[in-house]
């Protein structure tokens, strides 16, 4: 199957790249950057040599459609440009970045400050959750990644919301996240002597992640959530930690039992033994979310601890099980690396 990765020089595109030239069925044709065009993509990224012997190449609309899928790891607003004459074309598309995934255009209007160029195109857009949408996915031109918050706190949550079990308007999450998940441009905020040895929440106000995920529970719950979403910065590399809480309804409950029945049969999230404090550090470099169920004190709070490496759960990986539903192949192909350790 012929690919092609629009914007490969982030760390969204070089972690597409690593799966992807591991997976047996996928031929990698087009990877583009502007600024790098004519550059070998190994010589940017070294852990590639031996594996890749491409070069970068200016995004044009003649190469990209000669591809089967097309993933676009740019920045908000750019796939939403090239995405409508690839689907006229037959190219599969699956968007790492935000232009399809909120289905209310004034509302991606307003979180990301321009205007929509393909409305048409988000109305057809398959949210990529699979845990949630794996039928649609199957069947979808179009699939909209889900974003690396949305997806830790989205899994944390869906059990309890889908059971009805907790009370929908008092659901918080509060989110860490390592330095890589702000991207690959320069920012002094993300320097070194800036945000090591420190811990910081930002976008207290309202996050952009914030519409995503309340979209996705309240898609679940059937109506509207009441949602409060805190996200922090910490100085590691890889990785979100989302703290969930909400307030359990249900006083007869088995949450333990709740979470490995919803999730029995997903091969990329782990409920762990009751009691568990998952770790990044234990989803590094791989697909996996893992996630522990507590009821403090056998009180009327349920705090889920949901982890996973932003850069493969968070973005990569998932757009990789996602291509595998929508081409019919096994979907854990590819994407089944253990995390590393240290």
């Amino acid at each position: 199957m012929k690919v092609g990765i629009v914007g490969g020089t982030g760390y969204t595109g070089v972690e597409l790249l690593r799966l992807l030239v591991q997976h047996p069925e996928v031929e990698l044709t087009a990877v583009t950057s502007r600024s790098e065009a004519g550059q070998q993509v190994h010589s940017l990224y070294p852990n590639l040599r031996g594996h890749l012997d491409l070069p970068f190449s200016e995004p044009s609309e003649d190469t990209l459609s000669e591809c089967d899928l097309v993933f676009f790891a740019t920045p908000n607003g750019v796939a939403m440009k090239m995405v409508p004459a690839l689907l006229d074309k037959g190219v599969k598309v699956i968007d790492l970045a935000a232009d399809f995934r909120i289905k209310d255009i004034p509302t991606w209007e307003q979180w990301y400050g321009q205007s929509h160029a393909c409305p048409a195109a988000v109305e057809e857009a398959v949210y990529g959750l699979p845990e949630v949408n794996r039928d649609a996915i199957a069947k979808a031109r179009l699939v909209a990644n889900p974003g690396c918050y949305p997806t830790a706190v989205q899994l944390g949550f869906l059990p309890l919301i889908e059971a009805g079990v907790v009370d929908k308007q008092r659901l918080i999450a509060d989110a860490k996240s390592g330095v890589s998940g702000a991207g690959r441009q320069a920012s002094v905020g993300m320097l070194l002597c800036e945000a090591s040895e420190s811990l910081k929440a930002y976008g207290v106000p309202g996050h952009r992640h914030l519409p995503e995920i309340k979209q996705g529970l309240t898609n679940a719950a059937g109506d509207e959530v009441g949602f409060t979403f805190v996200p922090h910065l910490t100085p590691m590399i890889r990785g979100i930690h989302a703290t969930c809480y909400a307030t359990v309804t249900a006083s007869d409950i088995d949450l333990q039992s709740l979470f490995e029945n919803r999730f029995a049969d997903e091969p990329f999230v782990d409920v762990m033994e009751a009691g568990s404090h998952p770790e990044t550090r234990s989803v590094k470099g791989s697909n996996m979310c893992r996630i522990a169920v507590h009821q403090p004190q056998g009180g009327d709070t349920a705090v889920i601890l949901s982890v996973i490496d932003n850069l493969v759960k968070g973005a990569a990986g998932q757009a990789v099980h996602n291509m595998n539903i929508m081409f019919g192949f096994e979907e854990t192909l590819g994407i089944e690396q253990v995390a590393l350790m240290p």
